[in-house]
């Protein structure tokens, strides 16, 4: 009852006295002395998962601020008998987090325009137009079945009907269509097959390790470089990578990093039972 009336006192506090100022270090609780600040909640609010973020600011001020209460209870009777696990444990924790609030304030840095167009033009503005082709396939066991569809097709038969009915593979449900595809995605008998044909022409028998296939090319295109809009997430993203990378690289060689020689074995790294020595 008593931590609960902590965090409705706070509360009120802070909606009743509106006039005066408030600041991270404005105390909302103290638990065995350990001051609860509003800088500690708002930390823990930008921490929440996104899930929790759309919950009322009242709510979450105090579920947030009885929680950090429930912590340092147990936190404030367990400090002064930390185990070697824990202490070690809280060091890297420590070390993580600041690595990582670094890192991120150099990763979100605001990526000038110029620099965006600079990294598009480096990886697209050569790029030529690869073509594209759409076609569709009737695949049956031998040669001879092929050659016998392909005398029905110059008789008028229907290609999407023949496949329908006599295609052993994946698509002919649908009619043999296998939609568009670029050179290196097909097996190469099939490609050289297909980059043969004239539009609307079909292909005599073509072996695969598939079976035996009839090909009706439907369509080519020209597929261009993206636009600028279409790849933007994923430059800017690459470029806080590399903005990362260097600014490790850089940092790594500006440390005094020393790596003391000796004979350790990898087993070690699981005996928990050395952290309390």
């Amino acid at each position: 009852m008593t931590k609960h009336f902590l965090a409705g006192a706070a509360l009120s506090a802070l909606l009743i006295t509106p006039a005066v100022a408030q600041d991270a270090g404005t105390v909302l609780a103290t638990v065995n002395g350990q001051d609860i600040t509003l800088g500690h909640v708002i930390a823990a609010t930008a921490a929440l998962p996104e899930q929790y973020q759309t919950l009322p600011n009242d709510m979450l001020l105090q579920g947030i601020l009885e929680q950090l209460i429930q912590q340092e209870v147990v936190a404030s009777m367990a400090r002064d008998e930390l185990s070697g696990a824990m202490r070690i444990g809280l060091e890297n924790e420590e070390r993580a987090y600041i690595a990582a609030m670094a890192l991120d304030a150099v990763a979100m840095a605001d990526i000038p325009a110029e620099e965006l167009q600079a990294e598009y033009d480096a990886q697209y503005g050569n790029v030529e137009p690869v073509t594209e082709y759409n076609a569709s396939h009737i695949l049956v066991e031998t040669e001879e079945e092929a050659q016998a569809l392909i005398e029905e097709l110059e008789g008028g038969a229907d290609f999407a009907a023949l496949a329908q009915e006599h295609s052993t593979g994946p698509s002919g449900p649908n009619g043999g269509q296998l939609g568009w595809f670029t050179a290196g995605m097909m097996v190469p008998p099939f490609e050289e097959a297909v980059f043969a044909l004239e539009v609307g022409e079909v292909s005599p028998p073509v072996q695969t390790r598939f079976g035996w296939h009839v090909v009706i090319l439907n369509d080519t295109r020209d597929q261009a470089a993206p636009a600028l809009e279409e790849v933007q997430d994923q430059l800017i993203e690459g470029l806080r990578q590399a903005r990362v990378d260097s600014y490790l690289e850089e940092m790594s060689a500006a440390a005094a990093i020393e790596r003391p020689e000796m004979e350790l074995d990898p087993a070690l790294i699981r005996d928990l039972g050395l952290l309390d020595n």
